[in-house]
């Protein structure tokens, strides 16, 4: 049985504060259009713009069209609406082009270098441009491939979206672009996604960040009958878009967390957060995962969501430091997110890939290295990790093929490691490293961002919740097993890796140790008043895991003062460099500490 959430200070946990919305600042004045409003502001810049009064309203895949247009035409009914998607190849050869990125596998492709005119007839697009008059609008993905076919300079619309929602929306019938996959297992549809989709649509809004003259929520872009209760999508001009994003790399921030249930999902997120009491359980919370999380523009008129990747996009130096970018790209290479088993059951026995395995068989630059910092932990708590000394490897992979049949239970036991896990607990896990963690513990997963390339090795006979056997790719984890990854090993190089860094009065700082494969650095501070750092070049990304309350505050008053509440995981961006957490005057906790991430050798004390 689990400990009941009770009281946070000293070193208590509590139902807390915990932020589900947090917001980033729209510039003073900027103000949220919505309705008709939004169209009538965007029609009249077209009209007063050379007199070439025509619209390019770029979507995003999955953002609902017929909705959309709907919306248009009633706020300008006097205007031509163009489906831009009538120039698109036909569906059949879009899937013939794709197919190999998306390969047989139920749940692995292999990334796409497409662009999206290759999804286009360049003819058909040069035709569609000549029959634009004034008081046009094109609407869809790949509206602005438009832009230099037509006299003049349109007005460009960005509809944007989270993936999250398109997950949302698949798993209730919503099919891939113009695609007939409404019943489609939702694995594969985010397959399509991830690997083509996704890589396609994100290259193309990056060319429109500068030029863009609005952008609209289009995660709030809801059928024809929508909840009376629910605003308007709300839009906002591409300069506020731009300053906001702006503004963002150069604070602490957050971005919106989700949460999602699943088979082994447990309850310590429903009772400290205050979730939905109605779910069974929730398994994840995506904390920190730019590529599916959102930031919310907060303004005059409420707020507008947008991916957040759009500022990963937009800002990659100075968000994530020269350094970092220049390793990385313009992708944020660090995860946090929960995995609850509290009152749940095990995660699946897995493994990740290696470098070189996934360069060759995914076309990803990078692996899923990761470590289990363990926020809380029942008595019976243990995390799975490394193979057992002296076992005989065919035999292990002879019982693993043997359990899939759901007859025959994995002895996990005899393979694989198992040790007790605390609160405070910190597990290293390289890529190739047989590990889960069991149940009752409340995961804080400080990883590497590909968080897809999971080869699950036992799931302990279980379905998922939509009843179907849930993936398991004993071909791939086979060919990745490092098997002298054993128990001594283990217990030298992953497990109790806690070295003092530095002292100085009320504060300590620790190395929590991931291990030297592995490119993140993680620091632990320990404090009752404050602790100071220094994002020194490369981006800083940090969970309070013990007290009640802090805030981020600036020594040259260069930002606002950010307050960060128990289990809330903040983003300091590179630009920010020296910034002190310490206590509010609403703490009661005795003492508190973090958790930060970051990038090693990107520091400037790293040269």
């Amino acid at each position: 049985m689990t400990t009941p959430i009770s009281d946070m200070h000293e070193g208590h946990t509590v139902r807390g504060r915990y932020d589900t919305q947090p917001t980033v600042p729209l510039p003073p004045g900027e103000r949220i259009l919505r309705g008709a409003e939004s169209w009538h502001s965007a029609a009249a810049l077209a009209e007063g713009r050379d007199g070439h009064a025509v619209l390019l309203v770029d979507t995003y895949p999955g953002v609902d069209l017929p909705a959309l247009t709907a919306q248009i035409a009633a706020a300008l009914p006097d205007w031509t609406i163009v489906d831009v998607e009538s120039a698109a190849l036909p569906v059949a050869e879009v899937e013939q082009l794709i197919a190999p990125n998306l390969t047989d596998d139920r749940v692995f492709g292999v990334m796409s270098h497409f662009t999206l005119s290759d999804f286009y007839d360049a003819d058909r697009l040069d035709a569609l441009a000549a029959t634009i008059a004034e008081k046009t609008v094109v609407v869809g993905w790949g509206a602005a491939l438009l832009r230099g076919r037509i006299s003049g300079e349109p007005v460009t619309v960005l509809v944007d979206m989270a993936r999250w929602e398109i997950q949302l929306r698949q798993r209730a019938g919503a099919t891939n672009w113009r695609a007939d996959n409404a019943g489609e297992d939702n694995l594969r549809k985010y397959k399509r996604g991830f690997f083509v989709e996704w890589r396609v649509a994100d290259r193309h809004k990056r060319s429109l960040f500068d030029v863009v003259d609005f952008v609209l929520d289009g995660n709030a872009i809801a059928p024809a009958e929508p909840h009376p209760d629910s605003p308007d999508a709300g839009m906002i001009t591409g300069t506020a878009f731009r300053a906001a994003l702006e503004n963002a790399a150069s604070r602490p921030f957050r971005v919106v967390p989700f949460f999602d249930p699943g088979v082994w999902g447990g309850q310590w997120m429903k009772n400290l957060i205050g979730l939905d009491p109605s779910k069974d359980n929730y398994a994840w919370c995506f904390d920190c995962v730019p590529e599916e999380n959102s930031l919310l523009l907060e303004g005059e008129g409420g707020v507008v969501e947008i991916p957040a990747l759009d500022l990963v996009f937009s800002r990659p130096v100075e968000l994530l430091g020269a350094k970092t970018f220049s390793r990385f790209g313009a992708e944020f290479p660090i995860r946090f997110d929960f995995l609850d088993t509290m009152d749940g059951g095990n995660l699946s026995l897995q493994v990740h890939p290696l470098t070189d395995y996934i360069q060759n068989t995914f076309g990803m630059h990078y692996t899923q290295d990761e470590s289990y910092y363990m926020l809380d932990a029942a008595d019976d708590a243990v995390v799975y990790l490394g193979t057992k000394e002296g076992i005989d490897r065919e035999e292990m992979l002879r019982d693993l093929a043997t359990a899939q049949d759901g007859e025959h239970p994995f002895p996990a036991e005899k393979y694989v490691n198992s040790f007790p896990a605390r609160k405070h607990d910190h597990f290293a896990i390289p890529a190739g490293t047989v590990h889960c963690s069991g149940a009752n513990s409340m995961v804080l997963e400080i990883s590497a961002t590909p968080f897809i390339f999971t080869f699950k090795l036992w799931d302990w006979g279980r379905v998922g919740l939509d009843g179907i056997p849930r993936p398991v790719h004993l071909d791939h984890g086979a060919r990745n097993i490092q098997w002298d990854r054993d128990t001594s090993w283990v217990e030298r190089n992953l497990v109790g890796q806690v070295e003092t860094v530095r002292v100085d009065g009320d504060v300590i700082e620790e190395s929590t140790g991931l291990h030297e494969l592995e490119f993140i650095e993680t620091r632990r501070h320990w404090f009752t008043e404050a602790a100071d750092h220094d994002t020194e070049g490369t981006v800083n990304v940090l969970n309070l895991v013990e007290g009640d309350e802090v805030r981020v505050v600036s020594p040259t008053g260069a930002f606002d003062p950010f307050t960060v509440h128990y289990a809330e995981t903040f983003i300091v961006p590179a630009s920010v460099g020296e910034y002190r957490i310490e206590r509010t005057e609403h703490s009661r906790s005795a003492r508190f500490a973090t958790v930060k991430a970051y990038v090693r050798g990107s520091r400037t004390s790293d040269n």
